[in-house]
C-alpha cells in the first residue's frame, strides 16, 4: 500500500498566511515562508499554497512568495489561485512549484486541464474541487455541487461528474474541499470524499474540516482518501505534523516518518 500523505495547506492573502471558516472571517497568521519551513522540518509530505483571492480579483499569483517558499522546502509543492492559462502555469512551475492546482478557471474552460497535462504531464496537474452539499437533484445526482471563486459562485455542476471529467481530461490528482466543513474543525466531509475516491482512478486529497487526529484517520480509512490537507489543526499549534503522522502510524496506516 502506498504511504498516506499529510499535506499542510497555506492559504495566502496579500502575502500573508491566513485562515478562515468556510472561506470567511479570515485571520492573518504570519509569514507563509516560515510556516512552510516549519512544516517541512516536521515531516510534511508536500505543501499546498493557495493565493485565495487571485481568482476573485482577476490577477495572477504572487510569484515572489511562491519563489520564497520553494527555496525553503525540499518536498513537492503545489500552487493554485487564479491560474487561467498555460503561460501562468509555466510561470508557477518555473518559480519552483512541482504541481499546479486548477479550480475556478478549469470550470469555466475545462480545456485548461488537458492543456496543462499535455504541456507538463498529468502528474503536475491537480484539480482543486470545492463542493457544497445541496442534496440530490436531477441535475446534481451526487447531492454535491461544484462552487467556484472561493465558494462564492454556484455552478450547477455535479461534483462527482466534474471529478470524472477532470480525470478524463488529464488531471493527475483531485484535491476535494468541502465548503461546508472548511475551517470548522469538526471533521472532513466523508460522504463526498468516499464517493469521489471510489469513482476515480487518480489520488484524492481530502480537504476541509480537520480538527483532531481522528479526523485524519477517518478520511484516510473510511473516506478512502490518498492524502489529507491540514490547516487549522497545525496553524494554531494544536498538533505537529510529526504527531499527526505518529497517530496514523500507530493505527496501522502507512506513513512516511522523518
Amino acid at each position: 500500500m502506498l504511504s498516506k500523505r499529510v499535506i499542510p495547506c497555506l492559504d495566502v492573502r496579500d502575502g500573508l498566511l491566513t485562515k478562515g471558516v468556510r472561506f470567511r472571517e479570515n485571520l492573518d497568521l504570519g509569514d507563509p515562508v516560515e510556516a512552510a519551513r516549519r512544516y517541512y522540518e516536521e515531516g510534511a509530505d508536500e505543501i499546498v499554497f493557495y493565493d485565495i483571492t487571485a481568482s476573485a480579483e482577476g490577477r495572477g499569483i504572487f510569484l515572489g512568495v511562491v519563489e520564497r517558499v520553494a527555496e525553503a522546502i525540499f518536498i513537492p509543492f503545489s500552487v493554485g489561485g487564479g491560474l487561467s492559462s498555460v503561460s501562468q502555469m509555466r510561470d508557477v512551475l518555473l518559480a519552483g512549484a512541482e504541481k499546479i492546482s486548477l479550480n475556478s478557471a478549469a470550470v469555466r474552460d475545462p480545456r485548461l486541464i488537458a492543456q496543462g497535462a499535455e504541456a507538463f504531464g498529468s502528474q503536475a496537474v491537480v484539480l482543486g474541487l470545492d463542493a457544497r452539499r445541496v442534496g440530490p437533484t436531477a441535475h446534481i445526482p451526487s447531492g454535491y455541487e461544484v462552487v467556484i471563486n472561493g465558494g462564492r459562485v454556484p455552478t450547477g455542476l455535479d461534483a462527482l461528474a466534474w471529478a470524472r471529467k477532470a480525470e478524463e481530461l488529464g488531471a493527475g490528482e483531485i484535491c476535494l474541499n468541502s465548503i461546508d466543513a472548511d475551517g470548522t474543525q469538526d471533521g472532513y466531509e466523508l460522504d463526498v470524499t468516499r464517493m469521489v475516491a471510489q469513482n476515480v482512478r487518480i489520488p484524492v486529497i481530502a480537504s476541509g474540516g480537520a480538527g483532531r487526529p481522528e479526523h485524519l484517520f477517518q478520511a484516510l480509512s473510511d473516506g478512502h482518501a490518498s492524502a489529507v490537507l491540514v490547516a487549522s489543526i497545525v496553524h494554531y499549534n494544536r498538533h505537529s505534523i510529526k504527531d499527526l503522522k505518529e497517530f496514523l502510524r500507530q493505527r496501522g496506516l502507512p506513513v512516511r516518518m522523518v
